[in-house]
This record gives structure tokens, sequence and C-alpha cells, in this order.
């Protein structure tokens, strides 16, 4: 994202760069499309990495869920376990605390809810019933070609690139299939946009702009990408954002990694509750 924001400070740059021989309004129509293009650019990557958060929250969610949750339901009865030994007031009280923290147990409906329809259980229910092993969470992340074709139709279908308001909310729908089918990953589906668009009837050219608009569309351009600003911050400070960071080539491994040390976490507790209660 660094290069986007370094094209967009450069267009904005532009406005103030002394060409007497041009007039103002082109030196600011070559900034406004720069800002165009430099604010479609970081778009494309605030998306791809929010796509990347929700895909490893997913996973992580899934794979490491249950952990987490065992390591609740320990962590309370170990502090039962030492508030019944000791009586102390504030020994119950944090084994109060401590069993609050702890999910409570789902009712049948909830239980069930997912795991089975009209016939019968799910064969990863079935699975988990019956001690098998159970198909780990399909990996949801786009291929390199669901990324170039992203960032393709991203870049001529963008609806900041309309000034109509016609055009703007032909490419408004249109963007918003793209987004969604690059959330799945589905490369087949972004290649049929991309045909799509390419039979589409073609973005009008835009006329000359007056040099009032133009200093106003590079304002709009400013707080958009101010507010993009905030969205990738957010992400990035995120517990799944900073988790991502540390392993952005493989995070499965990271994955891999963090469920060894709560498997490990999990065998102390259980050693440390065996030794309370014998």
């Amino acid at each position: 994202m660094a290069a986007a924001d370094e094209a967009l400070a450069a267009a904005e740059d532009a406005v103030a760069v002394e060409e007497p021989a041009e007039r103002p309004e082109a030196r600011l129509e070559r900034a406004v499309r720069a800002a165009e293009q430099a604010l479609i650019e970081y778009e494309i990557a605030v998306e791809t990495f929010r796509v990347e958060v929700d895909n490893f929250s997913r996973l992580h969610h899934q794979k490491l869920g249950p952990m987490y949750t065992r390591l609740d339901e320990l962590d309370a009865r170990i502090a039962e376990a030492v508030a019944a030994r000791t009586g102390d007031p504030e020994d119950i009280r944090k084994a109060d605390e401590a069993r609050a923290r702890v999910m409570p147990m789902p009712g049948v409906e909830e239980l069930f809810h997912g795991w089975m329809d009209g016939d019968g259980l799910f064969p990863e229910a079935a699975a988990m019933l019956t001690d098998q092993p159970v198909r780990p969470p399909q990996r949801v992340r786009p291929s390199d070609e669901a990324r170039k074709l992203y960032r393709e139709l991203a870049r001529k279908a963008h609806p900041d690139l309309a000034q109509e308001e016609a055009e703007r909310a032909r490419r408004e729908e249109f963007i918003t299939r793209v987004n969604a089918a690059y959330a799945r990953g589905d490369e087949v589906l972004l290649r049929e946009l991309a045909e799509e668009w390419a039979a589409g009837p073609a973005p009008k050219e835009q006329g000359p702009t007056p040099s009032e608009e133009l200093y106003a569309r590079l304002e709009w351009l400013a707080q958009r990408k101010e507010m993009l600003t905030l969205v990738a911050k957010d992400l990035e400070e995120s517990a799944i954002g900073a988790m991502l960071r540390l392993a952005p080539d493989d995070p499965d491994r990271l994955l891999d990694e963090i469920a060894e040390q709560l498997l490990a976490q999990v065998a102390a507790r259980e050693a440390e509750l065996a030794a309370l209660l014998g």
C-alpha cells in the first residue's frame, strides 16, 4: 500500500508544479487522473488485505476455536477446584469469574445446527462422533490468477472513473459482484466477469472539466484516501491482522505453531487439574 500512498501524494503535489506555458486546467486534469489511478491501487491493496484477514480469521476460528474453549473450561474447573479446597471468598470470586468466561453449553438444536439435514449427519459430523479424522476446513485464499483478474477488473470498472450517475451506478453494481467473487477466490467467475465487462458498453469519454470541479475532485479523492487509510489501519492493528503480518507468506504454518502452543497449554492445565482433584 506504500506505493499507492506515494503515487497519490505525487498526484497532489503535481497541482503545484509551475509550467507557465500550460493552461492550469491541463495540470489539474493530469493530477486528477493520477490521483484516481493511485486511489484505485490503494483500494485494491486494502480490499486484498481485508480478504486475507477475513479468510485467516475464519481459518483461525475453525482450527483454534475449540482449543481456546477447552482452555477456558479447564481454567474454570481449576479455579473451582481451588475454591472448593480453600473456601476462601476471593478464590470463590475468581472461580465465578472464570466460569462466567466459559461459553454456555449449547442446546440440542444449536449443537446440531450445520451438522445434519433431512438425510442425517454430514460426513464431517459423523467423523467427529466416531473419532475418525475430520476433513480440515476449506482453505479460501485467492490464487495469483484470481488476484490478477481482480486487479484488472478493478482498474477498468472502478466507479470512481465515472462522472455520470448512471454509469457510476452500473460500475458499482458490477464491482460488488467482482468483490464477492474475489472474496470467495472464484477464479472462474472472475474470468466470466472480465468477459462480461469487455462485452458491455464502453465508458463514455469525459469532456473538459472546469477547474473548480477538478479541485473538488482532488479534495474528494484525498478524503476517500484518508478513509481507506483508517480502514487499513484498523485491519493491520486488529488481532488477526497482527497475526497475519507475522507470516504473510505462510499463514498456515503460523496456525500450526499456535495450535501446538495451545495443545501444550491444554496438557499443562489438565495435569494441574488432575493434581488438584487427585
